[in-house]
């Protein structure tokens, strides 16, 4: 039995072996392009740190930097020789003028050139306290503080009646609903122009977002449908779902805010802290709304309220301190993920509070207004 498991094994090793073996010539047709990605560039003090990754299928030497098409000195480390998928910092002494566009070019050795432009130049946060003081006080203006305003409709949920709980429960579905597709354009929109081909950004999206989704439904499972003597039991597991969900969520928000912070493209402005505060005041909304039939404590609604909006200041300090193009997708990916499981989730508590009926008036107008809500206030962001 293990003999036949190990066979076509050895049969596939076999065959990677021979098209793999020096000297073999059936692959040797054409020639490999090489391919480097510049991933993340810092504006520093009297120079320019370019993070780069040899994409391509073969090994690159990194020959010359430019910067605007001028051929300027620079250091490359560790090393200018890069494998497949190694990475390097190329760090150019110049003086940059804030506010002012560049391109940062690098060449390899056979005379290929890749470049990056900025839009304008902005010095990069570097982790010192004040950096960190700043990057987590975005964070709890735009995740902790909008949640917390949003469970304050718990009192107001509490007292509705059936068809009105059955409204607002699929008004949260709706909400979360939308924050998932959102999630996913903007990974997508990343993906595009950030990662590169060899990475595969859309396959990799699909995978964490549904990798994500499964595995929280293992646990969400063993959470509300599980045996008795669950540690948490019905409507308060959904409510932690969903702050789950939305904490994942806020974690992708937050290092997407860091790294666009990190390139000068977010403006910190009233108008922008304002914006993000509606947008995720609904997130509240949708933790509360599971347990109006219930009475929970405060204390849980206050650590509800920290998983799913402290996310976001984590996000920030990882964003714009190791800002990662596909870092971003993956965690945007897994937040996608984390709050399309929640809707299920809670599509089955409607369903089971509805006597097994989703196609209720309430229920489809919920749906609807949820989404068009969110939809709305990312106009204002």
């Amino acid at each position: 039995m293990i003999a036949s498991a190990i066979i076509p094994l050895v049969v596939l090793g076999a065959m990677v072996g021979f098209l793999l073996w020096p000297g073999n010539g059936l692959l040797n047709i054409g020639t490999p392009l090489p391919d480097v990605s510049i991933e993340r560039i810092e504006f520093l003090d009297g120079r320019i740190a370019a993070h780069i990754r040899n994409t391509g299928p073969q090994a690159v030497e990194i020959a010359q930097a430019d910067v605007n098409d001028r051929i300027v000195p620079a250091a490359v480390e560790p090393s200018k020789t890069l494998g497949r998928f190694a990475e390097a910092k190329v760090v150019i002494p110049f003086q940059w003028i804030k506010g002012l566009p560049y391109e940062i070019g690098v060449t390899t050795s056979d005379g290929v050139r890749f470049a990056k432009a900025v839009a304008a130049a902005t010095p990069t946060p570097q982790p010192d306290a004040g950096r960190v003081s700043l990057f987590a006080l975005l964070g709890t203006y735009v995740g902790v503080i909008p949640v917390m305003i949003g469970l304050l409709w718990y009192p107001f949920i509490r007292r509705l009646s059936q068809p009105k709980y059955s409204f607002f429960l699929s008004l949260t579905a709706g909400l979360l609903l939308f924050l998932g597709i959102d999630a996913l354009v903007e990974a997508n929109e990343i993906s595009l122009e950030n990662v590169a081909g060899a990475f595969n950004g859309q396959v990799m999206i699909t995978t964490a977002a549904l990798v994500t989704f499964l595995a929280l439904m293992y646990v969400s499972d063993r959470l509300v449908d599980g045996a008795k003597g669950r540690v948490i039991q019905g409507s308060f597991a959904i409510a932690l779902m969903v702050a789950i969900g939305i904490g994942l969520h806020n974690l992708g928000e937050g290092l997407a805010i860091g790294g666009a912070m990190v390139v000068g493209e977010v403006a910190l402005s009233t108008f922008l802290i304002v914006g993000f505060t509606l947008h995720n005041t609904t997130e509240g909304l949708a933790i509360v709304a599971p347990m109006a039939k219930e009475k929970p404590k405060i204390a849980y609604l206050v650590a509800l309220g920290i998983i799913a909006g402290a996310p976001a200041i984590l996000g920030t300090w990882i964003g714009g301190f190791v800002a990662s193009p596909v870092a971003s997708i993956v965690f945007l990916a897994i937040g996608a993920g984390a709050v399309f499981q929640v809707v299920v989730v809670i599509g089955r508590f409607v369903s089971r509070s509805s006597g097994g009926k989703l196609l209720k008036g309430p229920v489809i107008a919920g749906l609807a207004v949820g989404m068009l809500v969110m939809y709305l206030t990312t106009l204002l962001i």
